[in-house]
């Protein structure tokens, strides 16, 4: 066998559990299951993820980076606040690459894309009906990448994808203000301004859709002002 692929093989490997680590761990903090503030141990991941704990360590550096965590000295890495910097960033681009998407869709939908998007819609009222906020979110993410596949630019989502971890933190806060039926509804005047080929309804539709979480976050700012701050060095 090649010595350079034996040589590979532990560096992909290690490449492959800190991939691993850093999936769950930012996930946990998306949803919320890591709340901000909350104290991460090294050894603790570690065990639960059953990596070492090098994975671990190396996935909070790029955690550290994307300003999810945070080092505290004499006290260790801690959950960072919602940052209310990066949800209007996130927004601007979300929005930005979303409208241009959808602009280019209103010409390029066949029945079978608004097929697809009315199935999406169809399970996301069964997941409101059972209460199941984060199979409704997983939904939602189906539901806005489909639309942006429609217009022939669906790699672009991996970008959207990328640049909205605090704003996804805000989103699933919003659920308990906004409720999932208020946002399916919205779901559906897209689908259907699409399917009319109505493409300034559709964006009418969008745009309000994609700001209503600036409200929701001002409610929750009221009752929970710990979860968010203005400055990343606070």
């Amino acid at each position: 066998m090649d010595s350079g692929a034996l040589r590979a093989r532990p560096a992909a490997t290690r490449r492959n559990a800190r991939t691993h680590a850093l999936e769950i761990i930012r996930q946990k903090i998306i949803t919320l299951e890591l709340a901000p503030g909350a104290r991460l141990s090294e050894n603790e991941l570690a065990g639960q993820l059953g990596l070492s704990r090098t994975p671990i360590r190396e996935s909070l550096i790029l955690l550290a980076e994307e300003q999810l965590v945070f080092v505290v000295p004499q006290v260790g890495t801690l959950v960072a606040p919602i940052l209310l910097s990066e949800i209007e960033t996130a927004q601007f681009v979300r929005e930005s690459l979303e409208l241009a998407a959808l602009s280019e869709s209103v010409a390029r939908a066949t029945p079978d894309d608004i097929a697809e998007l009315n199935a999406i819609i169809d399970a996301q009222r069964i997941a409101d009906s059972r209460k199941t906020q984060a199979g409704f979110f997983t939904l939602d993410e189906e539901f806005h990448a489909t639309l942006m596949g429609i217009s022939g630019h669906g790699s672009a989502w991996r970008t959207v994808a990328q640049a909205k971890a605090h704003l996804d933190r805000a989103r699933h806060l919003s659920l308990s203000f906004t409720g999932m039926s208020v946002l399916i509804d919205q779901h559906q005047v897209i689908t259907d301004s699409l399917a009319a080929g109505n493409g300034d309804a559709a964006a009418s539709a969008m745009r309000e859709h994609l700001r209503r979480v600036f409200n929701d976050i001002a409610a929750v700012r009221q009752t929970n002002p710990e979860l968010f701050t203005l400055d990343p060095s606070q």
